[in-house]
């Protein structure tokens, strides 16, 4: 199991106390030191079931100063997930890449449901 964090995000540090409370072992991966490659990123949101937006950090910085809120509708997959591949802050998180699935952001709930 992979679990692709920014160490300093509060919602990363809340996914991480839990997995550890869970006594979920996991590969830990920091994003902004090792960003997602394209095929990575290709392969999580298809194995998500997720729409490509998702995997954008909205209320990031890069996000914002790129004006992607406006660009991305006219943009193709490809693009999405070569630009998404290009900065590791682009992309929301944490993601945790499982056997099954990749979850995208911490919500307990759907995690609980899909680690169950």
């Amino acid at each position: 199991m992979l679990f692709v964090e920014y160490p300093t995000c509060s919602t990363c540090k809340k996914a991480k106390a839990w997995l550890d409370g869970q006594n979920v072992s996991y590969e830990d991966r920091n994003i902004k030191k090792e960003n997602p490659t394209e095929q990575e990123l290709k392969g999580w949101y298809q194995k998500s079931g997720l729409p490509l937006r998702r995997f954008f950090n909205t209320s990031g910085l890069v996000y914002k100063s790129l004006q992607l809120k406006d660009k991305l509708p006219g943009m193709s997959e490809e693009e999405q997930l070569r630009l998404l591949a290009t900065d590791g802050m682009l992309i929301k998180r944490p993601i945790l890449v499982t056997e099954d699935t990749v979850l995208v952001g911490f919500r307990q709930e759907e995690w609980e449901k899909a680690l169950g």
